[in-house]
This record gives structure tokens, sequence and C-alpha cells, in this order.
């Protein structure tokens, strides 16, 4: 079996796969797309990273692949539909990504509501000029308050959790509602999406990037948020309608919002870095040590589960 990675990493979470199998990695950069579409006929396995397009044009180049091994949760990068289609079986990584995004998730909730990042700005930029008195700076609880949960997969009910245990009252929509059982364990109220956005005073998207999802937060869902409402994204940029934040966050009709990911690719619209209610990191939700070795250990199990069928494989089907 022959296996070809489109990026460059340390090897110590494929170990597993350099002592079975012929491995390909590139050195010192990632490949680019048209150096794996001039390889990639002779692999059986394609182990591809987030952001590189795995379509239609790369599959029918590959006439002996077998597997699609995604390092991520997301696979909006990957034609997953014509893959399978084509008899190309597919993965994603979903396990490891799910503690450390939630975390991170929490922490731009805390760091927003707490003004955390913009009192650090402003005490290195004004120093002793800065205003500092029990009336300044003040910021809001998360304890008592009301988080809305856009997605109830596997993120957003380890932010459920986390976020119960600061005393939050937790409400979320998703596309399947959860069992009875299910709710009551992670103590959680379903809701419709309207509701959610007129109700919560934090909303977390942690859904999937779909058609369906697009501008899940627009204009008009801005509008239905309370003006003391923060929007948090760990999920997928092009959930948020980011012109739409921008005019809602300059003109005050919410209070803040934290960014991991960007609607137009790794950077926000330059409007968002001039505001003060804007927390913005640059899509480090898995950006652990810890994590990134799960996760390519992860990689790993998928593809010699898929090869010997001794250990789970985290299969993604057609749409």
């Amino acid at each position: 079996m022959k296996i070809l990675f489109t990026y460059d990493m340390f090897r110590e979470g494929f170990a597993s796969l350099e002592e079975r199998y012929e491995v390909t990695f590139p050195e010192g950069r990632d490949f680019t797309y048209e150096e794996v579409m001039s390889r990639i006929a002779e692999y059986d396995v394609l182990c591809s990273m987030f952001d590189f397009p795995v379509n239609k044009e790369l599959i029918d180049q590959a006439p002996n692949l077998k597997l699609i091994a995604n390092y991520a949760v997301g696979y909006n990068n990957i034609d997953v539909n014509y893959a399978v289609e084509k008899g190309i079986a597919v993965a994603n990584t979903p396990d490891p990504v799910t503690a450390p995004t939630a975390n991170l998730a929490l922490g731009l909730m805390l760091d927003v509501a707490r003004r955390i990042t913009e009192c650090d700005r402003k005490l290195r930029a004004l120093g002793k000029n800065m205003k500092i008195g029990i009336m300044e700076n003040l910021g809001v609880h998360i304890t008592g308050q009301t988080l809305g949960i856009i997605g109830m997969g596997r993120i957003g009910k380890a932010l459920c959790k986390r976020a119960c245990a600061c005393g939050m009252e937790v409400i979320y929509y998703n596309r399947r509602q959860l069992s009875l059982e299910e709710e009551t364990k992670l103590n959680v109220t379903y809701v419709t999406k309207e509701e959610l956005l007129v109700r919560a005073d934090f909303i977390s998207l942690n859904a999937p990037y779909t058609p369906e999802t697009f501008h899940i937060i627009g204009e008009e869902e801005l509008k239905l948020m309370k003006p003391t409402a923060i929007l948090i994204n760990t999920a997928r940029g092009p959930l948020v309608d980011e012109h739409a934040l921008v005019r809602a966050l300059t003109e005050k009709r919410i209070r803040g919002a934290g960014l991991d990911v960007f609607e137009f690719g790794d950077y926000p619209l330059p409007e968002l870095l001039a505001l003060d209610n804007m927390v913005l990191t640059p899509h480090i939700g898995t950006q652990t040590t810890h994590a990134r070795l799960e996760m390519a250990r992860a990689v790993s199990n998928n593809v010699i589960g898929f090869i010997e069928g001794d250990r789970p494989v985290n299969r993604v089907y057609k749409s």
C-alpha cells in the first residue's frame, strides 16, 4: 500500500504508518495541488489537510485511490459525494479536536465578556494613562447567563458541559433534536433558531459548514439578538456574514464577538481589526501539541483500520 501526505508535519504520530507501508511526505513544506495531481495516480491512500482541495478533478486522476483520510473533523475540502460514488472511502478525525475546540470557545466567551484582550491592549498602549477605576472597564458575568449553542454535535456537547460547570443555562438549536434522555443528561433545552437568537446572552456556533449553514448568522439573525449578546464562532467562517457582523458591532447592536475562523479565508475583514469589542484568533481551535499528535494518531488509525480491518474507522458518508 502506498500512502501520500499533502502536508509536512512532525512524524511521531505517523510512525505506525511508516512501519507498515510505503509513505511519502513532502519535505520542509506542504505539497501544492499541482504536485499532488502529478503524483496521485500511483497511490492507494491520500492523507489530506483540512485546507487542501480534494475535488472531482483530483479524484479523476487517482485510479488506485481507495481512501481519503482527512486531518480534521471538517471535510468541506473534499467532494465526499463524488469520492463515495467512485468507491473511495473518506475518513476524518472528530475525537481529538473536541476538547481543545470547546476549551477555546469557552475561552473566547470569557475573554469577550470580561474584556481581557481589550484591557490588555489598552494597558500596553496607554500605560499609566489608562483609566483604572471601580466603574471602568466593566464586563459581564457568564454565571447565570444563557448560552445558545447552534450545532449540538461532539464539540457543542463538550462546550455545553463546560458552560453548565460555569453555572450557565444552555439552550440549543440543531438539525435534529437530541433524545429526551440525552437532553436530560446534558441539562439542555431544544428551541427554534429564532427563539435561541432572542433569548441567548451568548451564542456559540458549532455546526459544520454546509449549504444550509452558510450565513446562518446574517443581518436578520443579528437583528434578533440582544444588544448585550456575544457571538462566538469556532466552527467555520462562512457561517457568519462578516460584513453584517461588522455593522452590528460598529453600531453596538450586539455587545461583542469572538472569532477563530473567518468568512474569506485566513484573515478577517480589516474593519474587524479596529473594533475593541472583537476578539480574534487565527484558527487555533486545535492548536495544541497534544491535539496535533492525537489527530495524527487518529489519521494513522483510520488508515490502518481501513487496510487491516483491526480497528474502527471514522468514516464520512454522502450527504
